[in-house]
């Protein structure tokens, strides 16, 4: 058993068939129905099944995928420790982000890290937070940015920062820039937010329905917008208000095209967390990516803290004017 049979295996299963794997490995059909004859004969049990015109996993091939994903991904970081050897600043390093992750910061990032490995081979892939930790986990990304914790005992995590979430809402909204006591205040509005999709669950998505439920929000006006774009030009046109984490709003916010109401009894953020595999290859160019990840998301910190204070200060400063008035 050798890990381009495995890999041939994986290939089949993620694309649906032998003719997509084909087309993916730039193989002939006969080759590639050959070589997963081959490890099928080694094995002495089918490892696909076909069903009303469907190449499907049997239940040996079901258990054969996680073992044959590890596999695969040791063989890979092999081959990457062995060409830093050669070349400790170079080779590739595959980035997965959740998408709503992917803005201005991680731009920074990625163009901090091109300057100063020029000759590192950076690919970024966006996904859903479980979809990350498997590309993490299949060895197809170095490094992945989620949200919340992965329960896998594969994979290593690194809490990175807690981003605080905040009713946003367009500028002229009547109560744009003032306080309420309770999110249960704004039931009445109109509510933006990402769709709950069956089978691709995410974890931003069920954390903010969640809040709405506890809230006192069971029963809201809302419209599902699956694009983060989308709901910043809606939310900016006054369509409807959001609850979002301050780095997806953070240039609309910045522009003024965008405005916050600040909840007294919301106090709730998402966890970025960083994944690695664990006990996998990381080169010196995987880990001083990782170590500019963790400075971006510390100076993040640093000045969250500030604003909190801030924000505290200005509300001591206005409260006795509101008292004399």
């Amino acid at each position: 058993m050798d890990s381009e049979a495995l890999s041939t295996f994986l290939t089949i299963y993620r694309s649906g068939g032998v003719s997509n794997a084909a087309k993916i490995l730039h193989r002939s059909q006969p080759a590639i129905s050959r070589r997963i004859a081959l490890l099928e004969d080694e094995l002495g049990v089918p490892l696909f099944e076909r069903i009303a015109g469907r190449t499907v996993l049997s239940d040996a091939g079901r258990v054969m995928v996680p073992y044959a994903e590890r596999a695969v991904a040791a063989t890979r970081d092999a081959e990457n420790a062995v060409r830093s050897l050669i070349r400790s600043n170079s080779g590739p390093v595959a980035l997965a982000v959740v998408g709503t992750l992917a803005g201005g910061g991680l731009a920074t990032i990625m163009k901090r890290f091109t300057r100063e490995h020029p000759d590192v081979a950076l690919t970024l892939r966006t996904a859903r937070s479980a979809e990350v930790s498997d590309l993490i986990r299949r060895g197809e990304a170095t490094i992945g940015l989620r949200y919340d914790f992965d329960r896998s005992t594969d994979l290593d995590h690194e809490r990175l920062f807690a981003e605080r979430l905040q009713v946003v809402c367009a500028p002229d909204h009547p109560r744009a820039g003032g306080r309420i006591r309770k999110l249960a205040e704004l039931r009445n509005e109109r509510w933006i937010a990402f769709p709950e999709v069956p089978g691709r669950r995410e974890i931003t998505a069920s954390h903010v329905f969640a809040l709405f439920q506890t809230h006192g929000l069971g029963e809201i006006d809302w419209t599902p917008v699956d694009s983060l774009t989308a709901q910043r030009r809606l939310i900016e046109s006054g369509f409807g208000i959001a609850l979002l984490a301050q780095s997806m709003v953070a240039d609309e916010l910045k522009a003024s095209n965008i405005a916050t109401i600040d909840v007294g009894d919301l106090a709730a953020s998402h966890d970025i967390v960083a994944v690695t595999r664990r006990d996998g290859f990381l080169s010196a160019a995987s880990r001083h990516l990782l170590d500019i990840i963790r400075a971006h998301y510390s100076a993040d910190k640093i000045a969250t803290v500030k604003r909190a204070r801030r924000q505290v200060a200005k509300r001591q400063i206005a409260s006795p004017r509101a008292r004399r008035g």
